[in-house]
């Protein structure tokens, strides 16, 4: 009881000096980050950290996490990892349980307005284009919407960045393959998008061959359809940016 007081503690000292909150190892959530407005994340689940230390979490935990822990407010899961397999030295087996598009499509499936960018710099500079997604996507929302959703299985949300008129669109996936269908419904109608679409390539797969990708872009509007392949273990991610207007 002491430790879960001292969390309180922490909040309410740190809110007198306006200094934000990210907790690990914490208890679970209860709402006072609606309390401590600084209070921004914390992780009390099992987070991305422990694929480093341990045989890893299953392809369908990020299926389950919005079901369970996201119940309770915003998560640090500190996603972004581009070095799937070989990361630990003299480990050749150890590896996450995702592809490289899996990681991104994190960033909007598992809510938090205090992100991560958790790998090492030269892992980023390996895949520049990919990394472009994390550079784009915000950290909070104006909107949310779940496409599909089913508990273990997969889960598919679209979300408006705070302030903009740009969408975003996260899509994860358990061990088996799919294709996702997303419509574009929720766009504003008669205005024209270029749509960024971060996937898995064919060959890709959690296991075998993690951090093959595809990136494609292409002009899209309320009425048109998107078609993302998620390898196993795999997802997408996707940016919809309104076009220029022409004068």
């Amino acid at each position: 009881q002491w430790m879960v007081d001292h969390y309180n503690r922490v909040a309410e000292k740190a809110a007198r000096y306006q200094i934000m909150i990210d907790a690990h190892e914490p208890v679970r959530p209860t709402g006072l980050h609606r309390t401590w407005p600084n209070w921004m994340a914390s992780e009390a689940a099992r987070g991305n950290e422990y694929n480093a230390f341990s045989t890893g979490s299953p392809p369908d935990h990020e299926t389950i996490l919005p079901f369970t822990r996201l119940i309770g407010g915003p998560m640090d899961y500190t996603p972004g990892i581009f070095k799937l397999k070989g990361y630990v030295a003299g480990v050749p087996e150890r590896q996450l349980h995702s592809t490289l598009a899996k990681q991104l499509a994190l960033y909007v499936t598992i809510y938090s307005p205090l992100q991560m960018v958790a790998d090492l710099p030269e892992n980023y500079e390996a895949h520049p284009d990919a990394f472009r997604f994390i550079k784009e996507v915000p950290v909070d929302w104006d909107d949310t919407k779940i496409i599909e959703a089913e508990p273990g299985d997969y889960v598919t949300i679209a979300r408006k960045g705070k302030g903009s008129q740009s969408w975003y669109i996260g899509a994860v996936t358990d061990e088996n393959s799919r294709t996702a269908a997303v419509s574009l419904s929720f766009l504003e109608k008669g205005i024209r998008y270029r749509a960024t679409v971060y996937e898995d390539a064919p060959d890709a797969d959690w296991k075998d061959n993690p951090e093959a990708y595809s990136i494609r872009t292409f002009t899209v509007s309320s009425k048109s359809r998107l078609s993302l392949h998620l390898a196993k273990g795999g997802g997408a991610a996707v940016s919809i940016v309104p076009e220029a207007r022409k004068k």
